[in-house]
């Protein structure tokens, strides 16, 4: 028996040594998760039980655990690298064979598909609709869409504006009416510029006069490529820029904007904002308007001038805000830390095209390896449970980053030791054996 007890120590010490050989060969693999070999040692019974002098019958290999221990996060500077900060697992989908890593070295393949190193999994997660909103609750293949954005015709412009309370007035009613006119800074006390996008991602030029009428009263025109928007012909002189009357009370703050109605003359409109209804976009060319055949936003341009003040202190203006573009190509790709996929453009417009989704596992060391850095779904994992980075007990994404293997080489080179030293005090085992059998031989 003793022979088989310590052929069984040498198989145990070779697993070992194997065990922690693919452990060291593996310590430059990214998302590699080192393995123990877990012992156990073997009794033989007899049939009314095993006493309390049954001598033990050696040690058998019970099982190879993986290690799901967080390795290092280092950068790469690929944006489809990407680690796991935490727990989770990026899934991959080979023709619907389900598989999961910790190795986020991906590509795109010639359709676009995100994939692994060789081009025969893809990437899974949530897909986007229309709007760019994320999808939930059902994976799909994440792709990147490298087609244009298409323009925005513009709805709103924001800002801030402070008038100067202590500006001179420009007096345009009465016997000594100073008429507005665009071409003569005498006729206004400021102008700010906006830039405005109409339906077809054409650029055009927002302008606001702002001229000061009395203590606490200001008129502001607002012309669009140097031209009335509510104007109807193709002569910009033919209908003069209709003012609106800005009121404000005696801290400076906005009390309301008067502007007539042309459909009501005798009631005007009242309110906190200005709306450009009318705007017809088009070019102005030696004086003659000419429709580009674009369309302004179907809702009109609203401007909001709620934020409008008139203090003691310079007219000027923040920088405005409007939520219209050009059309816009694909200039790069940026994940945050919700694994959201956002593609950037060059009208400086951003889009979300898709976000990785994490499986989870109740047993992760129930996961089946299957080679290439991916496990498998078993009965002892447990079915895996999906969601967004960053959910929960989930793990973020690091963009241009890998997890780098978990392998603590000092560790593993000790256990080579360990390990050599076990193979030999068996092997010895057995040479005593063998020595003690061929004494009693001679003694006979």
């Amino acid at each position: 028996m003793s022979f088989n007890i310590g052929l069984s120590g040498l198989y145990a010490a070779n697993k070992q040594l194997d065990v922690t050989g693919n452990n060291i060969a593996n310590v430059a693999t990214a998302g590699f998760k080192s393995s123990r070999a877990e012992f156990e040692d073997v009794y033989s019974a007899t049939r009314l039980g095993s006493g309390s002098k049954v001598i033990g019958n050696g040690v058998r290999l019970a099982n190879v655990s993986q290690q799901f221990t967080q390795g290092d996060i280092n950068n790469t500077g690929n944006v489809l690298d990407m680690g796991i900060n935490g727990s989770g697992f990026f899934t991959m989908s080979n023709n619907g064979s389900i598989s999961y890593t910790r190795a986020g070295t991906f590509k795109v393949d010639n359709n676009g598909y995100i994939t692994n190193t060789d081009y025969t999994s893809r990437l899974q997660g949530y897909g986007v609709d229309a709007n760019g909103k994320i999808i939930n609750g059902v994976l799909t293949d994440l792709k990147i869409d490298t087609s244009n954005l298409a323009p925005k015709s513009t709805s709103t412009v924001t800002s801030t504006i402070n008038l100067n309370s202590s500006a001179p007035k420009i007096i345009d009613t009465g016997a000594t009416a100073v008429v507005f006119d665009p071409t003569k800074v005498e006729t206004y006390t400021k102008s700010f510029s906006t830039p405005i996008y109409d339906s077809q991602g054409n650029s055009h030029v927002m302008d606001q006069y702002m001229v000061k009428t009395g203590d606490n009263t200001w008129k502001v025109y607002t012309l669009v490529d140097g031209r009335n928007p509510d104007a109807t012909g193709s002569d910009p002189k033919t209908t003069p820029p209709v003012a609106s009357t800005m009121t404000f009370d005696s801290a400076g703050k906005l009390t309301q904007i008067s502007t007539p109605d042309p459909a009501n003359p005798g009631t005007p409109i009242i309110s906190s904002d200005l709306t450009l209804k009318n705007w017809k976009p088009g070019t102005v060319t030696n004086g003659v308007f000419t429709p580009n055949g674009a369309a302004a936003n179907p809702a009109g341009v609203t401007i909001s001038m709620a934020k409008t003040t008139q203090y003691n202190a310079d007219t000027a203006r923040s920088i405005p805000t409007q939520d219209g573009y050009a059309t816009g190509q694909i200039t790069n790709l940026t994940i945050d830390g919700t694994g959201t996929l956002f593609a950037n453009f060059s009208n400086n417009q951003s889009k979300a095209i898709g976000q990785v989704a994490l499986a989870s596992f109740t047993n992760e060391q129930g996961l089946q390896p299957v080679g290439g850095t991916s496990w498998k779904e078993t009965f002892a994992s447990g079915i895996p449970g999906y969601d967004a980075p960053k959910t929960g007990t989930l793990g973020e994404v690091v963009s241009n980053s890998l997890e780098e293997s978990n392998v603590n080489l000092t560790n593993e080179l000790v256990d080579l030791i360990k390990g050599q030293s076990n193979y030999q005090a068996n092997a010895k085992t057995i040479s005593t054996q063998s020595t003690i059998m061929q004494t009693i031989i001679q003694m006979t």
